[in-house]
Parts: C-alpha cells; structure tokens; sequence
C-alpha cells in the first residue's frame, strides 16, 4: 500500500470532521441566533452609553523635521550626514516619554496660567520616506490641546540640545581616557618588544632556522637510506642476496670498462663491483668476496667432472682426485657460507644501531626547531599586538577631532516644522460603535462556543456516530404535521404523501431485515429509549405498520402500562388490553384488536398501572410472549422509557431485540449512554439505534429528497 492510499483516508475523516463541526455550529446559530443579536445590542448600548457621557474631544496637529546634514561654521564647506534609519523610533518614543510631557506642562503652566489642565492624549506618527514626525494632541480644553501640544515640541526640542551637549562632553571625556590607556598599552608593548629583541637577534634566529631545516631534511634523507638497507637485508635470505650479486657482475665489469679501459676479470665476485645504487648498501661493508669465487670455482669443477665423467670411469685416478677437490671446495664452500651469515647479521646490527641513533637525533633537531620557531612566533604576535592597539588608537583620534568639530555646530537637528493647528472637534462615536459591535459579537460567539461544549445532545448523524458505537439502524426525519386538534402525529398510511416520512420507516424496516446477524433473525422486538418525549411510541407504532404493508402479520404490543397512549394513535378503547392479560383477568386473545392497517393487529395498553414491572417479571408472562410469537412474523413492544422505569429491563430479557431511539436535539448523550450500559448489564440484546427527528435541512441528511421520484408518471 502505498501513502497515497493511507492518506487519501485520512484527508476524508478529516474533511468528514471539519465539515461535521461546521454543520453543527451551523446549526447551533440557526436556533440560538437570539443569543448574538441579545449580545449585539447589548454592545451597541454599551457602547452608546459611553458616546453619551463622554464630553467632547478637540484634535491639534503639528510637525516637527530632523535635519540630515549639518554644516560647521569652519568655512570649508565640509558636511556630515547623521544616519536615522534605526533613530526615527527612538525619537518618537522620545518625544511621548515622561520627561517631555512633565517639561510641557510645566511650561504650559508657567507661560499661561489661567489655562485650566486637561489630560492629553498625544501621539507621533513618521511620515514614510521621511523624517518628519507628525503630531496630534486630543483633549477635552481646546485651548489647552494647543498649548501643550506647542510646549510638547519646545521642550523636546530643548531636551534634544541638551542631551547632544551632555553626551558629546560625556562621551569626549570618556575617549580621552580611553586614548590614554591605550598609548600606556602601545609603550607597554613596545618595551615589551625591545627587551625581546635585546635577548633573541630575530636575524640569528632565521639563520639558524634555516641552516636547521637543511640539516633536518640530510638527517631525514640519510634515516630513509639506512631504513631501505635494513629492510633489504632483512627480507632477503643469503642466497638471494648473493644471486643478486651475481646477476650485477656483467654490470659492474662494464662499469669498470668503461672506467679504466680494461677488460674486467670475469673471475672476479661482482660484489667487489657494485655500487650502493644497484643494491641499496655500502659495498666496502658488504658480503665476503671469496665465498662468491669459491662457489663460482666450485660450479667450474663441477662442469668439468661431468665432461671427464663421459670419457673416464667413476674409479678413474683422475675422476677420483676431482671428486676429492670438489669435497674440499664444498667444505670451504660451507665455511665462507657460514661467515657471509655473520657478515650479514652484524650489518644488519650496524644499520639498526645507526638508525636509532638518526631517530634520536631527528627528535632533538625537532625540539630545537619548535623553540626558534616559538621565538618568531612569539616575535609576531608582540607585533600583531602592538598595531592592533594603534589602530583602535588611531580610530579614537579620529573620534575626537569629529566629536571637537560637533562643538562648533550652530543649527539644530530638529527643529518645529509646523506649529500647533487650531483644533478640531472630534468624535469617537463610530469607533466607540464599531468597537461595541465587535465586542458583543465575540461575546455572543463565545457563549455558543461555551453552549456547544456543555451540550451533548447529537444533532447530526455524525454526532451519534462520535457518542455511540452502536449501529445507526435509521434516521427519521423531523416531521411537523400534527392530527387537527391534537398535538399528535398522525401514523403512517398505504398511500401516505409524506414521502420521506414514509421511506425513513422502510429504511428501518430494511435495516431489520436484511441486518447482518448470525443464527435465527429475531422477531420479538422492543423499542425504547432513554427519556419521554424521545419519539419511541410513535416510532414504534409507524414501524409495525410498514412491516404490516410488506405482508408480515404483525403484532403491535403496547406494554407502556403507565402512560402507553398507542390507542389514541388507531382510535381504539384502551381496555381491555395488556394490563388485564397479565393480571389473568382477561385472555390474551380477547385483548388483540385489529386496526386500520391490513396485517397489523393491536394490543393496548389496559387499566394504567403503578407496578408494571412485578408482571412483567413473572414465568406467565414469557409463556405468554411464546404463544404470541407463534401467531405472528412480529410482534413488536413499546415500553416505557429507561430511565424513567425498571418496565423495559424487566420486560426485555423476554425478547429477542432492542431498538433504542434518540431523538436528535433532544436526548442527552450521557443519559443514553447510561440507559444503553442499564440494558447491557442485564444482557439484553440491543440491535441499534434509531435517529429519531432529524433535521431534513442539514446537509448531512442526503435521503429521499427527490419529490419527482415518488410522483405518479403521467
């Protein structure tokens, strides 16, 4: 499976969840819309209330500019340009600090003492691009807006000069300090600098750094030399060494040719003639000379025993004495043999002890490069110090003579562009509104959020399907018809004009049916539910007929012993009926009456009673519930609620299966549930729930809508 196919179920729960919720709330709006038009006008009067006792408001606007370039009066046109990017801000938070607005009242109070004070509300705006601030002042004493908004922009003005004064001798001072610190430090570093010189001689120093780094690089080449030796006579047996000897001979004899110009003695071991290029040793060191010509000898007297050998006999005087003078060469052989060996072996130790000895004195070269190598070091980073502190001292000289320059400045920095305005009256009225408005919708909207969260009562299908795990058997859509002079609805008809009402009840009918169960499909039946007013006696009685119009003899009980009012419904008298069946004062058969409805026969309820549920729990009554299974495809019962009597629990384990109705909007979900787990601890079997008055208008009820599928064809 691919994350195509896992996420494309996930997208729909999502979009089913989103959707659901907005249905819901939907909803919610449409029947509680009282509640954000209540809060609305209450916001709207709350806020006309505070337009009301509000006094009139005046409004005064002024501008004030910062300057960009400054001039000095040095005469040399010279100019520089202050950078405001990140100082517009601070200057406008500035200007509405504390400081300023005490300075201006004050000021107000001083130059015009018979204005009386008001609070002001001021604020400061950057014209974009620009650095112009735009002002407004708004109080309730138009005289006093102006007035205080005028000394606002004086007195920033004033505070402005007299910061920039204080900070540049402040800031002067501090540089000088800083100066001087720094020439201690330069002449700290360069006494510093001149007792290293007087102890190392810098020149020296490289000199020997160089003439050390030749010597290390001869150490380390001569090192490699003898570690090749050494491998090489390591490696290699005798033999090999001496039969690489002697593959060198016509090399060497050529050399020795070409060098005295004489043919070189073919006799002689090619040992004595090669060169440590040829076999990566000293050859004045080398191998023993002789055992080379006393094997070449050797293979001569050979050659020629096996040229006597074809013309003479073994016992040959002559073959005797070779084979004589081959065993004496033989034992010499063996002797030269075993003194090339120790040859070797102390080669080897000479070339082992001189390496170590390179090894050693490599590491003391190293050690004497690192110290001079410290002092150069040592030498640059006193340099690197010393200009590193110039320049910061430099840097603040710079600083200095810019700060001296700043003294002789003669125009401000920010100056008044535009004094205060005559003021405006202004109203907040529409803001005021407008707020209110805003605020008593949140409100409302809050208190339906709150509403929403508190009720449990499903009002779609996907809400029954999030509170319950039980199959949804059907949805029966709200109906509003009511019986002329009753608050009842009227029962299902063959023929009926309420179309959806009427393929609802099929629905439910089929559901029965063809529900998906083992074994033998009951036909013993109870419907309830969990409180009164749910729907479940009508739900009961429309349910019996259409099982009744499909042909099946049915058999509607109303077992509601205390407030059963199915007669009503067919018209009928209430007694005799069940009451007097299970007392024994009336037989079964005398109770059942037929209705109007071909197949559907009726049992009402009988004389109300306050005990119900001691007959329903007698052995006669199962007995009873037997016979009349025998007769009937269905027999149907409608008790009374769960929750308001023990009927249903005792009547129930006589059956074969519980519809339990919920009536959406109406019923708790945590009354059902309770009822639901009530009927579960006596082990009854609830077949599923029944959604009783669902709203046709939601957009999750998708049923028979379509009128032009139930009208006659023409």
């Amino acid at each position: 499976m691919n994350e195509t196919e896992v996420s494309a179920p996930n997208r729909a729960v999502r979009s089913a969840v989103f959707y659901n919720s907005l249905h819901r709330y939907r909803n919610l709006l449409r029947k509680l819309w009282w509640v954000l038009v209540g809060t609305l006008l209450l916001g709207l009067g709350i806020a006309a209330y505070l337009v009301w006792i509000t006094p009139a408001s005046y409004v005064s606007f002024g501008r004030m500019i910062m300057s960009i370039k400054i001039n000095t009066t040095g005469g040399t046109g010279s100019s520089f340009t202050e950078e405001l990017n990140n100082f517009l801000g601070t200057q406008a938070a500035l200007m509405k600090s504390a400081g300023v607005l005490n300075r201006a009242r004050e000021r107000v109070r001083t130059l015009k003492p018979d204005l009386v004070p008001a609070p002001v509300d001021l604020e400061i705006s950057v014209t974009p691009k620009t650095t112009i601030f735009n002002l407004r002042a708004v109080s309730t004493n138009s005289d006093y807006t102006v007035a205080f908004l005028d000394a606002c922009m004086e007195e920033y003005s004033a505070l402005k000069s007299e910061m920039r004064a204080t900070m540049s001798d402040t800031t002067l001072s501090r540089i000088t300090d800083q100066v001087e610190g720094l020439d201690r430090d330069i002449k700290k570093i360069e006494a510093e600098e001149a007792a290293f010189a007087t102890n190392n001689n810098i020149v020296f120093v490289k000199e020997q750094v160089a003439s050390l780094v030749g010597y290390m690089l001869q150490k380390t080449r001569q090192l490699d030399a003898y570690r090749n030796q050494y491998e090489f006579l390591s490696t290699l047996t005798l033999d090999q060494i001496l039969d690489r000897q002697q593959s060198l001979a016509p090399k060497i004899m050529s050399v020795q040719k070409s060098a005295t110009g004489q043919k070189p003695d073919p006799r002689q071991p090619a040992t004595a003639q090669s060169s440590d290029q040829d076999l990566g040793v000293d050859q004045d060191n080398y191998l023993n000379t002789e055992f080379l010509r006393a094997r070449q000898d050797l293979l001569l007297r050979r050659a020629d025993l096996d040229d006597w050998a074809k013309i003479l006999r073994p016992k040959h005087p002559r073959m005797v004495a070779m084979n004589e003078d081959i065993v004496r060469r033989e034992n010499l052989l063996r002797i030269f043999k075993d003194q090339s060996k120790e040859q070797l072996a102390g080669q080897r130790d000479s070339l082992s002890m001189q390496i170590t000895n390179l090894v050693r004195e490599t590491k003391a070269l190293e050690v004497e490069a690192a110290k001079l190598s410290n002092l150069l070091e040592e030498r640059e980073r006193i340099a690197a110090r010393k200009l590193t502190v110039q320049n910061l001292r430099d840097n603040l000289q710079r600083a200095m003579q810019s700060l001296g320059a700043e003294k002789d400045i003669n125009q401000e920095t920010v100056t008044t562009l535009e004094h205060a305005s005559v003021p405006l009256t202004t109203s907040i009225a529409l803001k005021v509104i407008l707020l209110g408005a805003v605020l008593g919708l949140g409100a409302g909207l809050f208190l339906l959020f709150i509403v929403d969260r508190l009720d449990d009562r499903p009002g779609s299908y996907n809400d029954l399907h999030d509170l319950f795990d039980e199959p949804i058997m059907g949805q029966i859509p709200y109906e509003s018809s009511l019986v002329k002079g009753s608050k009842q609805i009227p029962l299902l008809k063959d023929g009926d004009d309420r179309h959806m009402f009427l393929e609802a009840y099929r629905n439910l009918r089929s559901s029965l049916l063809y529900m998906a169960t083992q074994g033998k499909r009951p036909k013993i039946l109870v419907v309830t539910s969990s409180i009164p007013g749910d729907g479940k006696s009508l739900t009961t009685a429309n349910l019996a007929i259409t099982m009744a119009l499909a042909g099946a003899r049915v058999l509607l009980v109303d077992a509601d012993l205390r407030k059963g009012g199915q007669h009503r419904g067919f018209g009928i008298e209430p007694t005799p009926g069940l009451s007097e069946a299970l007392n024994g004062k009336t037989p079964i058969a005398k109770t059942i009456v037929p209705t109007f409805t071909p197949n559907l026969f009726l049992i009402p309820r009988g004389e109300t009673l306050h005990n119900p549920g001691e007959l329903f729990v007698k052995p006669s009554t199962h007995s009873l519930i037997a016979e009349l299974a025998a007769q009937y495809d269905y027999v149907i019962f409608d008790t009374a609620p769960v929750m308001a009597a023990d009927d249903v629990t005792s009547l129930s384990p006589h059956v074969e299966g519980v519809l339990f109705v919920v009536r959406a909007n109406y019923t708790s979900g945590r009354v059902a549930r309770a009822a639901l787990d009530l009927l579960y601890q006596r082990e009854i079997n609830v077949l599923g729930l029944v959604f009783n008055g669902v709203q046709t208008r939601s957009n999750e009820y998708y049923y028979y809508r379509y009128k032009e599928y139930y009208a006659k064809s023409a």
